[in-house]
């Protein structure tokens, strides 16, 4: 590992503990390729004191385009309330379903067939991919320094169980979200053709990586309508039509 890489996961680890938006990263320690960044991911996970308890991911979206990031499961959570810090004054987060592992999938040099990888997957959840912009918003920066940042993940949150076979066809989902202070409606789209699919393209390029998966690990897959705003300290009631309901509190970090 280079002294410029492991310089930049330091920086964009400490900037996960603030609320501040910063200027891009200094150019002795800016990722140039989808490698690099991949790399700095990397060692963010080696100096984070928490494990990688997830991955975000979707199939990628051209040659020069990456989806994909680990999530630290000091930041994911399960129950009434996900803790996350504000962006812009509000909670960012995006409608998703999770696939959560019951088995281990160890790093190998061939792929893993589609029906080995869904067999590995015990359950799926509704959920929120937690988000937050840490660059300035004239901080000009580039794709791979966005992918070394995790593209905007800053956890996730867990909600109800919903039956695995529904959840691997929901290529659309309406959407609500109740607060107190009023209603969303979303007319939900997964970005690509089913929401499995980016999972089993996930185990396949970090397990040729050197990357293991293991029971417990949750893979989200996109948002069903982007980044949505919700308020903080209000009871949130989440229905995914025909799927489940489930309710959550975001509090500040």
């Amino acid at each position: 590992m280079t002294t410029s890489t492991i310089a930049a996961a330091r920086e964009l680890l400490e900037r996960r503990n603030h609320t501040t938006k910063f200027p891009r990263l200094s150019a002795d320690i800016r990722p140039e390729t989808l490698e690099d960044a991949l790399a700095i991911q990397s060692e963010m996970a080696a100096q984070h004191t928490a494990s990688v308890g997830g991955w975000k991911c979707l199939l990628p979206p051209g040659e020069d385009r990456l989806i994909v990031g680990p999530i630290f499961s000091d930041a994911i959570y399960q129950g009434d309330v996900a803790k996350l810090n504000e962006d812009d004054g509000v909670a960012r987060v995006e409608p998703e379903i999770v696939f959560i592992l019951a088995k281990d999938l160890p790093a190998k040099d061939t792929d893993y067939t589609e029906a080995e990888i869904d067999a590995a997957i015990g359950k799926t959840h509704m959920a929120f991919e937690l988000m937050q912009s840490r660059f300035a918003k004239d901080a000009d920066q580039s794709f791979p320094e966005a992918l070394a940042d995790i593209l905007l993940n800053q956890g996730l949150y867990i909600g109800n169980e919903i039956n695995k076979a529904d959840a691997y066809q929901a290529a659309t989902i309406d959407i609500k979200m109740t607060q107190a202070s009023g209603e969303q409606t979303f007319e939900g789209k997964h970005p690509n053709p089913l929401p499995a699919q980016p999972v089993h393209w996930l185990i396949n390029f970090m397990s040729k990586r050197g990357i293991s998966f293991t029971a417990g690990q949750a893979i989200i897959t996109g948002s069903y309508a982007g980044i949505v705003r919700l308020a903080f300290d209000e009871p949130t009631v989440v229905e995914y039509a025909g799927l489940g309901r489930t309710e959550v509190t975001l509090q500040r970090r």
